[in-house]
C-alpha cells in the first residue's frame, strides 16, 4: 500500500475520532494505530462502520509482553478492509490488573480471540461473555506465553497405565531455562565481533572494531 494512501486514512481516523487516537506508525507498508484503552470498543466500530474504512474483518486479536513496563501488554487488534483493499494494526497498553473492554458485541469472533489472550497472557476483558481458558487446561497454572513462564512449563504430564489416566508432575530439570540474555557463546565467522556475540573470546589475530576505521 502506497505510504501517501496510508498517512491519508490515518489522518482521518486522527481527526474523526480525536483524543480517542494516541498516535499511528507506517511501518513496511502496514498502518499502526495506537489507542486509548478505554475508547478501543469505540475505535474499532468506527473502523468497521465508517464508509471511508469498512474495516469489517477482524482477523487476529493477540498481545506482546514488555516486563519492564508498568502497563506490561500491548494488545493487538488486525483487521482487514476488503473494499479498501487495505490492512491496519490497532494497538492498546494494558497491565496484570488493567481490564481491556471487549469488542465482541460486534465483532462476534472476538469472544475466542479474547479466550486466547486471557489464556496466553492473562489480559482480562471485561464484559466477555466466556472469558475462560481455550488452549490449556482448566488446571493450567500461569500464562504460557509471558516472558517470564518458563519454556518447559511447571508440570509435565504422561499416561500411568497403573492409575489408567493422564497424570501431572512437577517438571525436573538440572538446569533452569528461565533467563536469557540473547547473547550467542560462540565467536563470529569473520575476524569482525559483530553485536550478540559479546560472551564470545575476542579472536587473537585479525580482530578489529567494526567501528574503527581501516
Amino acid at each position: 500500500m502506497p505510504f501517501d494512501v496510508l498517512k491519508d486514512t490515518a489522518e482521518y481516523i486522527e481527526e474523526s475520532l480525536g483524543p480517542a487516537i494516541l498516535g499511528y506508525d507506517i511501518f513496511r507498508h502496514e498502518l499502526i494505530m495506537r489507542a486509548r484503552r478505554e475508547e478501543i470498543a469505540r475505535v474499532l466500530q468506527f473502523l468497521r462502520d465508517d464508509r471511508e474504512c469498512r474495516f469489517q474483518m477482524l482477523v487476529d486479536i493477540t498481545a506482546v509482553d514488555y516486563p519492564e513496563r508498568d502497563e506490561r501488554f500491548d494488545v493487538v487488534y488486525n483487521l482487514v478492509s476488503l473494499r479498501q483493499n487495505q490492512r491496519i494494526r490497532v494497538k492498546v497498553s494494558a497491565g496484570e490488573d488493567t481490564p481491556v473492554p471487549t469488542v465482541s458485541t460486534f465483532f462476534s469472533c472476538a469472544v475466542w480471540y479474547e479466550r486466547e489472550v486471557w489464556d496466553m497472557f492473562g489480559v482480562s476483558f471485561s464484559e466477555n461473555p466466556d472469558l475462560r481458558r481455550i488452549l490449556t487446561d482448566y488446571g493450567f497454572d500461569g500464562h504460557p506465553l509471558r516472558k517470564e513462564f518458563p519454556l518447559t512449563g511447571y508440570v509435565e504430564l504422561r499416561y500411568d497405565p497403573e492409575q489408567r489416566r493422564v497424570v501431572y508432575e512437577p517438571v525436573e530439570l538440572v538446569q533452569d531455562f528461565r533467563r536469557f540474555d540473547f547473547l550467542s557463546p560462540w565467536e563470529a565467522m569473520t575476524d569482525v565481533q559483530l553485536p550478540g556475540d559479546e560472551k564470545a573470546v575476542r579472536p587473537d589475530h585479525g580482530w578489529r572494531d567494526p567501528k574503527e576505521k581501516t
